[in-house]
């Protein structure tokens, strides 16, 4: 019996940054931007605050840019504070390299699994799939739907009752599957 799971965010995440004011390393994004035009040139930053503070950092979005090439829907959206797009931006890879930060989505997501009739099949197979590209480890995702503890889980991948195509220790925020025989 096929099962489908997934993964999906709950609220932003909290961005990984250094306080210059307090030194904490957790900023809250409330999905608010700021956008400053210098003639044809334009800046974007999305605001972050400090969880410790309130002290307001900029992510850079977008930095001198000819005000031409920007797509009007997204100057739209950062007018108008689209939260939907400061999600958006926070899954993209080059901007979090281009403002050194990371996030941190503990508490951010939930597993939604549809249900709990699945737990007296004596084989499962469950394709998992991300709303969003939240890393999360395979074995905490394998515990939480099947109501198993983690060193059980654990025990069952060495047992090789749960098998997969791909290798279910350490963190993954693709899709996957995997089969549980019990």
């Amino acid at each position: 019996m096929l099962e489908n799971w997934v993964v999906m965010p709950t609220c932003l995440p909290l961005v990984r940054r250094r306080c210059h004011n307090c030194a904490s390393e957790r900023f809250l994004a409330n999905g608010k931007f700021r956008v400053n035009a210098h003639h044809k040139l334009i800046d974007a930053w999305l605001l972050v605050l400090c969880t410790s503070c309130g002290e307001t950092a900029k992510l850079t979005v977008l930095e001198r840019v000819n005000v031409r090439s920007v797509r009007p829907d997204l100057l739209d959206r950062m007018h108008d504070n689209d939260p939907a797009l400061a999600a958006e931006l926070l899954q993209d890879p080059i901007l979090r390299r281009r403002n050194r930060v990371a996030l941190d989505w503990d508490g951010a997501w939930r597993l939604d699994t549809g249900g709990s009739d699945h737990l007296d099949h004596e084989v499962i197979d469950v394709s998992v799939r991300f709303a969003a590209r939240i890393p999360v480890r395979p074995v905490r995702l394998i515990a939480e739907g099947c109501g198993l503890s983690r060193a059980e889980v654990e025990r069952l991948i060495t047992e090789e009752r749960i098998v997969s195509a791909v290798r279910l220790r350490g963190r993954l925020s693709d899709d996957f599957t995997f089969m549980l025989k019990r």
